[in-house]
């Protein structure tokens, strides 16, 4: 008989496997106790994107914490390997609707770039990947994708992997359709970028263009919001890629 999964979805920061006590913290003590208003005996889904997802029982629940055994294996760990994403920070409320789409759609990594248009140039990381942990929490997720530190976009090029792929979302550029550039390939590591508000900047552009590993791509011909054309391109990846295949 295969367990059913509970409402109820956390990602921990330690090791799951059957028997295992779990250490949850006070945050989502309070989540389960106060909100959800269950108590010991309840069971929840704790996943760790290392060990899968695991049916564990609350064993208690205090304002410091609470504590739960890991019972039966729900999913095994698999492969999650999306492209990056890159992106300059926008202001809050279209940073957090990027962050949780990207989330959502399967991207492997989200990379801060600051760009000569950027507009926030304030970038919590620690905020960041709180956020990609709630977003993954709802959307079933057994991976996190990696946050990493803001860097400025020469920096980032003078060190990109040669082996990624980078399609820069360039609406003011010649460009081949996303669909078309994706499906020539669906089967390499990939990367999308996204500019500010108000596009890149043609010096940003040309840099980004140079790179021998890039290509621009653009998303029909409409111009998009920068947190729209990420979820677009994100969506058109997945949907060429094969990811929408699977369950």
């Amino acid at each position: 008989m295969i367990a059913q999964t509970p409402r109820h979805r956390l990602y921990v920061d330690a090791p799951l496997a059957a028997g295992l006590d779990v250490r949850l913290d006070g945050g989502q003590a309070h989540y389960l106790r106060d909100v959800m208003r269950l108590g010991p005996g309840a069971t929840v889904a704790l996943f760790n994107g290392l060990d899968g997802e695991w049916l564990a029982t609350l064993d208690s629940l205090g304002k410091a914490g609470a504590q739960a055994v890991a019972q039966t294996l729900l999913r095994p760990q698999g492969d999650e390997d999306g492209p990056w994403l890159l992106f300059a920070p926008l202001k809050k409320e279209a940073t957090d609707y990027l962050v949780e789409k990207a989330v959502e759609l399967g991207c492997g990594a989200l990379l801060p770039v600051m760009t000569r248009r950027t507009q926030s140039q304030k970038v919590r990381t620690d905020r960041l990947r709180a956020q990609v942990i709630g977003a993954a929490e709802q959307c079933e997720r057994l991976t996190l994708p990696a946050v990493f530190e803001p860097r400025p976009l020469a920096k980032v090029l003078e060190d990109w992997p040669a082996e990624r792929r980078l399609f820069v979302l360039a609406e003011r550029r010649d460009a081949l359709p996303a669909a078309r550039a994706f499906a020539g390939a669906r089967v390499l590591k990939a990367a999308l970028l996204v500019g500010p508000e108000g596009g890149l900047d043609d010096k940003d552009l040309d840099a980004l263009l140079a790179l021998p590993s890039s290509t621009p791509v653009g998303l029909g011909p409409r111009i998009l919001r920068a947190e729209t054309a990420a979820a677009a391109a994100l969506a058109v990846w997945q949907a060429v890629a094969g990811d929408w295949e699977t369950r």
